[in-house]
């Protein structure tokens, strides 16, 4: 099997202390910017960072998977973890601060299945998911763009 790897990143024209928090809140904010590839998105345990276990479907290449993540912190405030339970995929959220705005870093790694259906995976499944960042991307740019319009973001002091 071979390790796969799809890496987008992009400024997002917001302060890092939103950005982080509308990522790591799971049952206000983070599932309002997914692209429509992700379905079924039910928090488990916690809702906020570090312990939080969620489940959601992902229509991806013509077919739906189950997933269910568990949400770790190695730096709270910059550095949020999803590792799928059930396999080795594991994504990492990086929001590194800019000045008045924030570096957001996606990036997923994951072991492909083997045989002929990993030969496909390996061909198109990091193309389709850079697609689906930049989808998630532009959707976080305009959605930090209305919670610092309307101040619904609701961060914690």
């Amino acid at each position: 099997m071979t390790q796969l790897k799809v890496h987008s990143e992009r400024l997002i024209c917001a302060p890092a202390n939103l950005v982080y928090h509308l990522f790591a809140d799971f049952v206000n904010h983070h599932p309002r910017f997914l692209p429509p590839q992700f379905t079924n998105i039910q928090v488990l345990k916690g809702g906020y960072g570090a312990g939080t276990e969620y489940s959601f479907t992902s229509l991806f290449g013509g077919s739906a998977r189950d997933f269910f993540m568990r949400v770790s912190e190695p730096e709270p405030g910059r550095v949020l973890v999803e590792s799928d339970t059930c396999s080795a995929l594991v994504t990492t959220i990086t929001v590194n601060p800019e000045g008045a705005a924030s570096r957001v870093i996606l990036e997923t790694v994951w072991e492909s299945t083997g045989g002929l259906m990993g030969l496909l995976e390996t061909w198109f499944a990091p193309g389709m998911m850079r697609g689906m960042y930049e989808d998630e991307l532009n959707r976080l740019e305009r959605y930090t763009q209305e919670q610092m319009r309307f101040g619904t973001a609701g961060i914690p002091a």
